[in-house]
């Protein structure tokens, strides 16, 4: 679909909502289609998106119910078919912008994901916008999907460029917690990590962890001298493996974090014996039990325990 003027967004945005109030009316006065439709709504819920996801809830409620209930059947039907034609507009609404997504992808694009990559998260993201359009608002559909499209595609670089991938709420922290100290610091104003935690709403030992993260580099990415990472570490004779290292280095900033916070010292020195962090060669379990005095199983046991202990803060 070409691009369409405003007065069409407009329209598409109407014809949505008609779509939308006519799958609602034909389930009105189903007993399970009320009690979903008028429960309490969550934080997430009093959004549009969330107001949508709410009448889907309710028509494939009434849907598990029409097949024992043959008199309600019709209803249910019509309103399947109604919630169908609002999704195919809404998909005819995001489309109409996907411009938007291959001029994002383009600026975007790097060796951790493709252009093409990043084209079909930005799809993703003007979907979402489209479930959440309101014309009211006076603003264009392609104004308010940008913002979509391009959150869509940053979550998705953020994610691919980590060898140890974080949960997506784990990353929006780990964003938040360095806006709010760039913030801190344009303002001239001194802050500690507490401020950050406090600021973003997580615990002290959480926000210092996830401060410890650091992104991974692609060793194909050229320098200012032109050598890309790759060569200049292989001239200097080190290990260049990409996975390795970068496993390395955030497990090295997992344990780092995780320092008098979480973990005490004899957890330390196990995980970093084991795992060969700190510039430490890695040793097997047994080694690690002989200098310590302790079984191979206790060893691993304790492992095990300072390794839950770390996913729980993360």
């Amino acid at each position: 679909m070409l691009r369409i003027s405003a007065e069409e967004e407009r329209d598409l945005a109407h014809r949505i909502r008609v779509a939308e109030r006519e799958a609602r009316e034909a389930i009105a006065g189903i007993d399970e289609a009320e009690r979903v439709l008028r429960r309490r709504p969550t934080r997430t819920e009093r959004t549009r998106a969330g107001a949508v996801d709410r009448l889907i809830e309710a028509v494939e409620a009434c849907a598990v119910i029409a097949k024992t209930d043959p008199s309600i059947r019709g209803d249910v039907t019509k309103a399947h078919q109604k919630l169908a034609d609002a999704e195919s507009l809404r998909w005819e609404l995001g489309m109409s912008a996907r411009r938007i997504a291959r001029g994002e992808a383009r600026k975007l694009a790097c060796s951790l994901m493709s252009e093409e990559d990043l084209v079909q998260e930005g799809y993703i993201g003007l979907l979402r916008a489209a479930k959440r359009f309101d014309p009211d608002r006076g603003i264009r559909f392609s104004t308010y999907a940008r913002w979509w499209v391009r959150a869509q595609m940053t979550r998705a670089l953020e994610t691919s460029g980590r060898m140890v991938r974080l949960p997506g709420g784990a990353v929006e922290q780990i964003r938040n917690l360095q806006q709010a100290a760039e913030r801190l610091d344009r303002m001239g104003e001194d802050w500690t990590l507490d401020d950050l935690a406090e600021e973003v709403g997580v615990e002290r030992a959480r926000a210092q962890l996830l401060l410890a993260q650091g992104g991974v580099v692609s060793i194909d990415q050229p320098d200012d001298d032109g050598l890309c990472v790759g060569d200049r570490l292989a001239a200097e004779g080190r290990d260049i493996n990409p996975d390795n290292n970068a496993m390395k280095t955030q497990a090295l900033g997992l344990v780092r974090g995780a320092f008098g916070e979480v973990l005490d010292d004899r957890e330390r020195y196990i995980l970093v014996n084991h795992y060969g962090l700190e510039g430490v060669e890695a040793r097997t379990m047994a080694d690690i039990g002989k200098s310590m005095g302790l079984s191979r199983e206790r060893v691993r046991q304790i492992e095990v325990g300072a390794l839950g202990r770390l996913r729980a803060v993360i």
